[in-house]
């Protein structure tokens, strides 16, 4: 193994790990606030908003799901307890995230539109991440994804 891939796995090892730390802190973040705090800030909504509420924090937790089970398994193939050629297959993809509607946070309390902005941004760097290792194993170069394309793609998965 050359030098350059040593130290690619090696900062690819990183990343995964603080991805995972920062997924499994915003999980028990997001559980602690559905656990105690939902209930208080669910009741000073109109009807139709409760309902938003509900599907807000399944596309949360869904996301955040989805991550980790993700990071989980470039863990497990940067460990050598998967082969590197599963990181293609479908099963081992991350999964599609239901996307939040603009302006939809607006509604509820600080603390979960925090929640809502948080796990998505978490998802979109996870989804880039994983684009590029897919890129890689590849052998396609990639061009970076810059700010105005990634807001493009997200209007697109939206409408």
């Amino acid at each position: 193994m050359s030098d350059s891939t040593t130290l690619l796995n090696q900062f690819d090892r990183k990343l995964i790990d603080s991805l995972y730390v920062e997924a499994m802190v915003l999980a028990d973040e997001a559980r602690s606030f559905f656990d105690h705090r939902a209930e208080e800030h669910r009741a000073l909504l109109a009807q139709i908003d409760r309902v938003e509420f509900a599907c807000e924090s399944l596309k949360v937790t869904t996301r955040l799901m989805h991550v980790i089970a993700w990071l989980l398994t470039q863990r497990a193939i940067l460990n050598g307890e998967l082969p590197e050629s599963v990181r293609g297959e479908e099963r081992h993809r991350l999964g599609d995230a239901a996307v939040t509607a603009p302006g939809i946070g607006d509604r509820f309390s600080f603390d979960m539109k925090t929640l809502i902005e948080a796990s998505e941004d978490l998802y979109d760097r996870v989804a880039r991440l994983e684009s590029q290792l897919l890129g890689r194993s590849r052998g396609t170069r990639l061009v970076p994804l810059n700010p105005a394309r990634d807001l493009l793609t997200r209007l697109e998965r939206a409408f």
